[in-house]
């Protein structure tokens, strides 16, 4: 009998249809519970609510955006003040789709990010399996699942839907198949701005490839769907690039935010509030507020080191144990704002390091792709949400899967690490507290 409860879940784990759908179905249940059974238990926070039972509980922030969208449609006044036109069309469509089916918006946003989510997963782990392995492709899919910035994929935003169109895109552009690239770009590119990533990074990929013509021509229509929009912003706005205007309300200069990223670099080892006023002092000339931070950050990291340093001369348990006290009081010094600063860090510097390591391994479209991605960010004009939008650009999770497969021990570790931080941000946003 144990043999063949075994033999059932060594099927189940190297079985092509049930590994993503594991991965999909036991991710939402852990979001669903830490937002609908644990947050509504949670003492009322300093900044927030105490969430209730229901779909109401994936509907907040840019969410309500949508809702505006899909209820009274566009608006924008070229005044710099924050318009709903900055966000792009195909999601809110698809929402509109559902409600005239008769769903009400929480339901029908929650369902199409959830399940495009579901057909994401799908298309990148037989993306990865056809290059790399099915270790690598259950390690992708692993951490695409786990990632704490998965956890918007569950409400209503645009990652799942996002996630499925541009892998799909990718996928497709390196199996050849152009019409279906077409197809999948053009509603990438009509569904978030990070989409025009897409249309160089296929553009470089045919010239590096040498591909034929028709190559050039789907790198190209793939920005019809941003063609659309744009025709829509000059019949109802008088202006194409109002679409582009709108994006100054949120992010009011374009181009390398470096005082942005220098405040949160450096907000990260010293605490928000010292490296506010100023190094050790503040503006009455006292000793910094809170002198425990950096001491404590100081400890945190000289353990990382030296459990990373000798753990080889350290048991499997040790290590484990040892790393996940360090991950526990990190959470406890840890707020909001130093988990986005990290997690912005982790995506953006991290991501593209990974992915640079792995330039010669993965498929040039991948790396042009997320190179393409990462410019785009650094050059929006500012340092919000930028985990959860390095998030949804695909090749950065596909380098970090590739990498965990070839350290396993060290990937499960960063898998617990993962959960810990989702389940942390699921109960945030469920609070309606700021989480990226």
């Amino acid at each position: 009998m144990a043999k063949v409860q075994t033999d059932i879940k060594k099927l189940l784990w190297k079985n092509d249809f049930f590994f993503p759908a594991i991965m999909w179905l036991v991710s939402r249940i852990f979001i669903l519970t830490a937002m609908l059974l644990v947050a509504p238990k949670l003492p009322l926070p300093v900044e927030g609510i105490v969430p209730r039972f229901g779909w109401e509980v994936f509907d907040a922030w840019d969410s309500m955006h949508y809702r505006a969208i899909v209820t009274s449609g566009y608006e924008f006044v070229n005044d710099g003040k924050q318009y709903n036109l900055a966000f792009f069309p195909l999601f809110p469509l698809s929402i509109w789709v559902l409600m005239k089916l008769g769903l009400p918006f929480e339901m029908a946003g929650t369902l199409v990010n959830n399940l495009a989510f579901f057909a994401a997963l799908y298309c990148l782990y037989f993306w990865v399996k056809e290059h790399y392995g099915i270790s690598a492709a259950q390690w992708a899919t692993a951490v695409l699942s786990w990632c704490p910035s998965s956890m918007f994929t569950g409400v209503i935003y645009t990652e799942g839907l996002y996630l499925f169109l541009s892998t799909a895109t990718l996928r497709a552009f390196d199996q050849k198949q152009y019409g279906w690239t077409t197809l999948w770009g053009a509603m990438a590119t009509a569904t978030r701005p990070t989409g025009m990533a897409l249309i160089p990074a296929l553009a470089i990929a045919s010239w590096k490839e040498r591909r034929p013509p028709i190559a050039y021509v789907a790198s190209l229509a793939t920005a019809i769907g941003l063609l659309l929009f744009s025709l829509y912003c000059a019949i109802y706005f008088g202006n194409p690039l109002a679409f582009i205007e709108a994006q100054r309300g949120w992010r009011p200069s374009l181009g390398f935010d470096w005082q942005g990223w220098l405040n949160m670099l450096m907000q990260i080892p010293l605490g928000t509030n010292n490296w506010q006023f100023g190094w050790i002092k503040d503006p009455s000339g006292r000793i910094i507020k809170d002198p425990w931070y950096p001491l404590c950050f100081g400890v945190i990291v000289v353990s990382a080191y030296l459990l990373w340093h000798y753990r080889k001369h350290l048991s499997s348990a040790k290590v484990v144990y040892s790393f996940y006290a360090f991950v526990l009081f990190l959470l406890i010094l840890a707020n909001e704002q130093l988990i986005n600063n990290l997690l912005n860090a982790f995506m953006v510097l991290g991501g593209g390091c990974i992915l640079w390591r792995l330039r010669a391994q993965l498929t040039p479209v991948t790396i042009l792709y997320g190179f393409c991605g990462i410019s785009l960010l650094l050059a929006s004009g500012g340092t919000i949400s930028l985990s959860r939008l390095a998030y949804g650009i695909v090749p950065l999770n596909i380098a970090m899967g590739v990498l965990l497969s070839r350290h396993p021990r060290q990937g499960y570790l960063m898998l617990g690490l993962f959960m810990t931080l989702l389940a942390k941000i699921a109960v945030g946003f469920a609070q309606e507290r700021w989480v990226g």
